[in-house]
């Protein structure tokens, strides 16, 4: 289902819950280094732009189900308020039936940092707590430097990280070189990777 901008809400940006665990860290830094590049009056109409695709769940929650990256790194930048879009209103239905359809649907993403699927009642409350998973930081440099295409298969991203997370040393994703990044490259153009969104073919 699409998201219809013209019906947005104005919210507390503290109040939002997340639908996955993790985020890369690094993809946080980036998107507060462009909000910190921002003009003044250029701030308003930007947040307006990246409102957050949400649904609405027991007790009234709204659970975000795109853009973590972005809500963590508005939070620490100190913005208190964003716009979201209700893409479904399950706010009757009881908590198992809500993570039931959340999860019919690939709106919720219940693995931790190592990979590993919890329980849905692990999720954080907040965005600031959600946890850093270096793998996911890698998925993405690696889609910008284009070993992968963007695709809109939900959680696309988190599957390349486990990809990365089976074949890349954690301390290789700790140093950020150029050389663990020109790795992923490799693995993700490489026939082993066929099987993930966006995967755009063996390199010759």
């Amino acid at each position: 289902m699409r998201p219809n901008k013209h019906h947005l809400l104005s919210v507390a940006l503290k109040q939002l819950r997340p639908t996955q665990m993790t985020v890369g860290y690094a993809e946080v830094e980036k998107r507060r280094g462009a909000w910190q590049l921002l003009a003044a009056d250029d701030r308003k109409p930007y947040l307006f732009s990246h409102y957050f695709p949400a649904v609405l769940g027991p007790k009234s929650q709204i659970y975000i189900v795109d853009h973590h990256h972005l809500g963590l790194a508005l939070l620490q930048e100190g913005v208190e308020r964003t716009h979201v879009t209700i893409l479904r209103d399950l706010s009757g239905l009881t908590k198992d039936e809500f993570w039931t359809v959340m999860d019919h649907h690939q709106w919720v993403h219940t693995y931790d940092a190592q990979g590993r699927r919890q329980d849905v009642s692990e999720l954080p409350k907040r965005l600031t707590g959600l946890q850093d998973d270096p793998y996911r930081s890698l998925a993405g440099e690696a889609r910008q430097a284009g070993a992968y295409a963007k695709d809109h298969t939900p959680f696309a991203e988190f599957l390349w990280a486990d990809f990365f997370r089976r074949r890349i040393s954690v301390k290789a994703t700790q140093l950020n070189s150029s050389t663990t990044l020109q790795r992923a490259v490799e693995l993700a153009r490489s026939p082993a990777a066929e099987h993930l969104p966006g995967w755009s073919g063996a390199s010759s």
